[in-house]
């Protein structure tokens, strides 16, 4: 059985998720082949080569690929996955972008956000918002699916390990679209996705003044900062802040939150964190039933307290 995994990457910098992608592809084979489509994949590469079920990383690296549009990028993938049997991808914007485009052209069904893989056949990937588990039995010949890297555990390097470099020379332009601009936010903070700890905030704060009290105490504990969809839709934060099904999935080492109730979106996008502590002035709030430590009472003053406990700076 011959998989292929498609490695994400902005700008040559590797997602650091692919690593649970990598190791999900072993419920299929010890062995697989990692693809890079890009423009000055050098450091991507560089980060790969290391990994020790990856035998072989394609190449296509070329100007035309530097954005990855939907376009061209789907029917690079669709080329050279035509000779695998399994394609695997990280679960992100990018691939539910992508990734559906390169199976139509395949002409097969893909999977989205899997988070297990029973056997070759069986999957299992979560439905209603997280409230329900689907069991798929997928009988194709061709499988192409999506993995959510919170489900997995990170595969490790092995320095004695070397992947071998293949360079694919395949040149597809786009014919109905065009790269005009992109706008990526500027910060210093970890990338929400990959961040161990995350500092949340809901409605409860009242305020986009009120909310911003959260970025000193992200600082302080190295963390990112996330919002709940009502935070987000009241206009304390950017979009890029909401975590939650239809904003980012997140797994974190330690997640805080504060005045957020746990609406089941918001629940399916942060259930899975290692440790969670929520603080609500409602003792029924949903988010109270998932979390591992809680506290009753005002944010504010929970926030005055722990200013008191840590350094903060002014």
């Amino acid at each position: 059985m011959k998989v292929l995994v498609i490695c994400q990457h902005h700008h040559g910098q590797l997602n650091p998720l692919n690593a649970a992608v990598l190791q999900a592809s072993l419920k299929f084979h010890q062995r697989c082949d990692a693809l890079l489509i890009g423009h000055q994949l050098e450091q991507a590469i560089k980060d790969l080569i290391h990994y020790p079920m990856i035998e072989q990383i394609i190449t296509c690296d070329q100007p035309i690929y530097e954005h990855q549009l939907a376009e061209n990028v789907s029917q690079v993938i669709a080329k050279i996955g035509e000779e695998y049997d399994v394609i695997l991808a990280l679960g992100s914007t990018w691939a539910k972008d992508i990734l559906p485009r390169a199976s139509a052209l395949l002409g097969v069904a893909m999977h989205s956000d899997v988070i297990e893989i029973k056997s070759k056949e069986i999957f299992k990937r979560p439905v209603y918002a997280g409230n329900a588990i689907k069991t798929i039995k997928d009988q194709q010949k061709k499988k192409v699916m999506s993995i959510r890297a919170t489900a997995f555990e990170k595969a490790s390097i092995d320095t004695k390990h070397t992947a071998k470099i293949v360079s694919n020379s395949t040149n597809i332009s786009c014919q109905k679209t065009k790269f005009i601009r992109s706008e990526t936010p500027e910060s210093s903070r970890p990338e929400l996705t990959a961040a161990d700890v995350v500092v949340s905030g809901g409605r409860g704060f009242g305020s986009k003044e009120n909310f911003q009290r959260l970025e000193k105490l992200a600082d302080q504990l190295g963390a990112a900062i996330g919002a709940s969809r009502a935070a987000v839709d009241a206009g304390y934060v950017p979009n890029d802040y909401q975590v939650g099904q239809t904003g980012k999935i997140i797994a974190p080492q330690l997640y805080l939150c504060f005045g957020i109730s746990g609406a089941i979106q918001h629940l399916a996008g942060m259930k899975d964190s290692k440790i969670i502590i929520a603080i609500n002035k409602d003792p029924e709030a949903p988010i109270f039933k998932v979390a591992d430590y809680h506290f009753v009472g005002d944010l504010f003053e929970v926030l005055d307290a722990l200013e008191k406990q840590l350094v903060l700076p002014k």
